[in-house]
């Protein structure tokens, strides 16, 4: 039997959705504690309670919904994603992730159709890692990856912290934050980037996650008058840092057809026109499917802080800030999203995670895989954002499809 989501119902849930947090320019603004992610959780609850669904909130604020299947010594199937967002993102990140299985729950709810298994739903706490760091943090707190008292401690730009908000919003739970048993975790997310739409695809198989490295150096020069300073006596962070700026940017073309390198932030001290900037921070990071090049990239980026700080008479000093490595998922549930898609009719292609997501961290608990929606123009992360509804549609058909052929439809 293969299932057909409710397409209009879908649509609709996730317009109503993106109304929370909703941006002037069509995008998403809900960070991961905020009053509007307290609105969506709250919303999102409400969707669980109207199909009379188990809901627990564990200790970090995850929430799952389970709905029981017919064997009661089978592990559930868990299926999710997050409801936080970047600052001005799009309305798909994450979200799609958590409307999909909705629609599916709701679906199996109306048709009267059981599982073995039961399915639980997931909306993982802080995804995005925008507000607080590190990313994915619900997640990984949950599969002990990450320390929870650590974790409750960290803070955001204003000194709040983790704990402080979960307590505000009402979504600091009594449930541990770890895992039971499961039989298998499932995720659907928009690609984040053009392979798909290059290749003309309907949805994508994703058959793991790269590995990547977050980095950050601060460079210690000299603040003088950008005047009477001579070139030959300035001891300037921000030149240091922008050599390793245009190195991070030509590191990966040495590297691998699928390595990547990026500064994504920069603070400058004093900041002022009129001043020679005495301490510079950057953040730099590389991802790709091999983890050894991965760890080369890390390494050349050391070098090249190393030589830019000699160059201009700087000090400086590095720190990771995260590593993640890469990821292959479980053959059998790569099997479920490839079988459905075929089912259903759908073009389809298999391929790695540019990103990061949750599903990098259930593999190591779970069998674990992943479909992807197309992104046209692999755009993400801004208001810009978009993937069509018959695209969103037809991932929420894959992702329906591979759930219920791992949880065992009871026709």
């Amino acid at each position: 039997m293969t299932l057909s989501l409710e397409r209009e119902r879908f649509v609709e849930t996730m317009r109503e959705q993106a109304e929370i947090g909703a941006t002037e320019g069509g995008g998403l603004h809900r960070l991961a504690l905020s009053d509007e992610d307290k609105e969506i959780r709250d919303w999102f609850r409400a969707q669980l309670d109207a199909l009379g669904l188990e809901v627990r909130i564990d200790e970090f604020g995850n929430m799952f919904g389970r709905r029981e299947g017919i064997d009661p010594d089978a592990d559930p199937v868990l299926v999710g994603s997050h409801l936080d967002s970047q600052p001005y993102g799009g309305i798909y990140d994450g979200a799609l992730g958590m409307i999909a299985p909705l629609e599916l729950l709701r679906t199996l709810e109306e048709e009267g159709l059981e599982t073995r298994h039961p399915i639980e739903i997931v909306n993982w706490t802080n995804e995005e890692g925008s507000r607080f760091q590190p990313a994915m943090q619900g997640s990984g707190v949950w599969i002990d990856e990450l320390d929870l008292e650590t974790e409750y401690e960290t803070t955001d730009e204003n000194g709040v912290t983790v704990r402080e908000e979960l307590e505000r919003i009402g979504y600091l739970g009594e449930e541990p934050a770890e895992p039971g048993e499961y039989e298998a975790y499932f995720e659907l997310h928009i690609e984040q980037g053009p392979y798909l739409e290059l290749e003309g695809a309907d949805v994508g198989v994703v058959t793991g996650v790269v590995g990547f490295y977050w980095g950050a150096t601060t460079f210690f020069g000299e603040a003088d008058h950008s005047g009477p300073t001579p070139m030959h006596y300035r001891s300037d962070a921000l030149v240091a840092a922008a050599d390793v700026i245009t190195g991070v940017r030509r590191i990966p073309g040495s590297l691998g057809d699928r390595t990547v390198g990026t500064v994504g932030y920069v603070d400058v001290e004093p900041n002022s026109i009129n001043i020679v900037p005495d301490e510079v921070t950057i953040t730099w990071g590389f991802r790709d499917p091999s983890d050894e090049i991965v760890d080369e990239a890390k390494a050349r980026a050391l070098a090249e802080v190393e030589t830019a700080a000699e160059r201009e008479g700087v000090g400086y000093e590095s720190e990771k800030r995260m590593r993640s490595e890469s990821v292959d998922f479980a053959d059998r549930c790569i099997e479920a999203v490839q079988t459905s898609a075929d089912d259903l009719g759908y073009d389809s292609m298999q391929l790695y995670s540019g990103a990061g997501h949750d599903a990098a961290h259930m593999s190591k608990v779970m069998d674990t895989s992943m479909v992807f929606a197309v992104s046209e123009e692999g755009k993400s992360h801004s208001e810009e954002e978009y993937t069509s509804w018959d695209d969103c549609y037809a991932a929420a058909n894959t992702l329906a499809n591979a759930v219920v052929r791992v949880a065992g439809l009871e026709e």
